[in-house]
């Protein structure tokens, strides 16, 4: 009952349209900025047995763990699933990855046969515990950290187990929101069952199951003839994290890529232990940073389903950062998630040198600020700050763009201000901070808030101000990051990770790193130089320090003979 090679690929096309359709789906009706702006969730189908066959065009930091939370419900509940029912958990130490990130499955039954499981994960704005928000650094156990669900029963033969929506209600801040993203995502698995269904009636269930399974060989064998095609070796590379936000640093995270013919290796030993803070990593996230950044180096149509994974093999140390065991907190493991991929694109670097970047912004910005209005009803504003992308090969880093490993939006101004106690006072690039190079890094974006309500909770999870975004082939470093509290008067420096009281009036300054260069900046055309000078990216001092490029301040225009005599000296 095999595919031939027209159909396979239609099937593959066809099931990428039913879970890209899913994720729209939640844009359209989730309740919370995080997903419906921000879109902070992701979409998948796996088959009976738990393997991932098709992954929507979200996050993909969750390639890994999908199938993953899925194990833990089969683990648990074995032959007992049926039609009608849905599953939930978030608990890290079982198949979720951070307690904010509720996981949905719903199973796909076609005359009683069970076909796979519709599945949604999203990142909720609040799940209860010590700070709103769900991602305060300083947090010590995952006790503290909000509602732990195990996989449960959301529904039971069709009906709704009031129980766990009670219990959900009652220990999140604004239950309004958390409901109706929770709605959101049944509503994905609703349209992704609907669609299976219907494709099922067209192809039938025995055939599509056999064309799930020819399609995770497909990748398999896709992605081995692509790691064939690279050189055989070991790569390393070391980053540090500046520190966890209760222990000074720095944490380093070390990473070995080896290739041997068809098989590739990823070690993380030399990793360092589980710290005390909130970020830690759990091993589902992290070996879905290695399947992210892998994806990077390899042809486009390769499907993205656990046949991909099957042909790597990922080592993480068990009580390590990437891999924390009970009761090591991990609501903010989500900035080493993306200093994970970090390291392993420093490691593929010299591996496939003609596509690896610089390093971008290099971990994300998480900032939560909560509290209650005059007449006592709570918010909860949460967002996740990215900036751009490291010097190319070929081209300049992208500015004012997620990391390589998700597909983020920022959220518009307008937005928060309609929907928060909250003034966006600047917001924008700022020049001299992306990486000089051959090809310059990325710019840093400044986000500058101002509260306007009586009293509220900010808690501020960030990196780099001492580790910066590192250059690659004599690119040099992007700039640090840097909060400040209240820069107009008092100017006030705050750590990377920090947790204070915001009062009416407040203001927050915060400038995300800037990405790593490409290649050496001395010889990078002088018309690309001019071109960031009148575009306010480098300034006229800048031009001329770091790349020995004069600029006529009055035409606007190149000097080019003293350019000649500022480059002869290098």
């Amino acid at each position: 009952m095999t595919h031939t090679s027209v159909e396979l690929q239609l099937l593959k096309n066809r099931l990428e349209s039913i879970v890209d359709d899913m994720a729209l789906t939640v844009v359209r009706t989730a309740y919370s900025t995080n997903l419906r702006n921000s879109m902070d969730f992701s979409t998948g189908f796996c088959d009976p047995d738990g393997r991932l066959v098709a992954q929507g065009l979200c996050l993909p930091l969750h390639l890994g763990s999908l199938p993953d939370g899925l194990a833990a419900v089969l683990n648990r509940y074995g032959n007992a699933v049926n039609e009608g029912d849905v599953f939930l958990l978030n608990d890290p130490y079982e198949g979720g990855t951070h307690l904010p990130d509720i996981y949905i499955y719903k199973p796909v039954f076609v005359d009683s046969r069970l076909l796979g499981f519709a599945t949604a994960i999203a990142h909720h704005t609040d799940i209860g515990g010590r700070v709103a928000g769900g991602n305060a650094c300083d947090s010590t156990e995952i006790y503290q950290e909000g509602l732990r669900i195990p996989p449960l029963k959301l529904y039971d033969a069709g009906q709704p187990v009031q129980a766990i929506y009670d219990l959900i209600e009652r220990n999140v801040r604004i239950p309004r929101n958390a409901l109706g993203d929770l709605r959101a995502q049944l509503s994905a698995c609703h349209i992704g069952e609907r669609a299976i269904v219907a494709l099922a009636g067209e192809q039938g269930h025995d055939r599509l199951l056999s064309g799930f399974s020819e399609l995770l060989n497909y990748a398999e064998r896709l992605t081995r003839a692509e790691i064939a095609a690279l050189p055989d070796g070991r790569f390393t590379f070391t980053d540090l994290l500046d520190d966890d936000g209760i222990d000074p640093g720095p944490i380093p995270i070390a990473v070995a890529v080896e290739v041997a013919g068809s098989a590739l290796t990823v070690d993380f030993s030399g990793t360092a232990p589980q710290v005390k803070g909130a970020i830690n990593c759990v091993a589902s996230f992290t070996r879905s940073a290695v399947y992210a950044c892998l994806r990077c180096l390899m042809r486009t149509d390769i499907p993205t389903n656990s046949g991909f994974f099957r042909a790597i093999d990922v080592h993480v140390p068990p009580a390590t950062i990437a891999n924390p065991v009970p009761p090591a907190p991990v609501a903010a493991r989500g900035l080493t998630g993306f200093r994970l991929a970090n390291a392993i694109m420093g490691a593929l670097a010299p591996l496939a040198p003609h596509i690896v970047p610089a390093c971008e912004v290099g971990g994300d910005t998480g900032i939560s600020i909560g509290g209650y209005r005059t007449d006592r009803t709570p918010f909860v504003f949460l967002e996740f700050l990215f900036c751009g992308w490291g010097g190319r090969p070929d081209r300049d880093g992208i500015d004012g763009c997620a990391s390589i490993v998700v597909n983020f939006s920022n959220n518009p101004a307008e937005v928060i201000e309609a929907e928060y106690p909250l003034q966006i006072l600047e917001y924008g690039f700022l020049p001299d901070t992306g990486g000089a190079g051959k090809y310059r890094g990325s710019c840093s974006i400044v986000r500058e808030y101002r509260f306007t309500e009586t009293l509220a909770t900010l808690q501020i999870r960030s990196d780099r101000h001492n580790s910066r975004a590192y250059g690659l082939s004599g690119g040099k470093p992007g700039c640090p990051s840097s909060n400040v509290l209240n820069p107009h008067t008092e100017s006030r420096k705050l750590p990377a990770k920090t947790l204070i009281s915001l009062k009416r009036g407040d203001s927050l300054r915060h400038v995300l790193a800037g990405a790593g260069g490409w290649g050496d900046p001395h010889e990078r055309d002088p018309e690309r130089v001019l071109n960031d000078v009148r575009n306010g990216k480098v300034t006229i001092r800048s031009a001329e320090q770091s790349y020995a490029v004069a600029i006529d301040p009055d035409t606007m225009d190149v000097d080019i003979a003293r350019t000649s005599r500022l480059r002869s000296r290098f």
